[in-house]
């Protein structure tokens, strides 16, 4: 009975942890360019967010917000 408490446990920690760090702009959005990660100066138009993983990162929680943000995939690529 132990065993199986001690694997359950083990089970939703992996799947909580894979649920928390998943940040779909980072996995989902491709290569992140150099006009995405400079911040914008002043008098420069603001960068544009990915709205559809910005959306889906809130409802997974915070942790994918943060890593979306801290790695510039958030944002939108400028279309060229």
């Amino acid at each position: 009975m132990r065993k199986l408490f001690t694997k359950t446990l083990l089970i939703l920690f992996l799947a909580s942890i894979t649920i928390c760090s998943t940040s779909c702009a980072t996995i989902l959005g491709g290569k992140v360019s150099e006009q995405q990660r400079t911040k914008p100066t002043a008098g420069q138009p603001t960068r544009k967010l990915r709205v559809v993983a910005f959306v889906a990162d809130v409802c997974f929680g915070l942790v994918p917000v943060i890593i979306d943000f801290a790695t510039c995939a958030i944002y939108r690529p400028e279309n060229k």
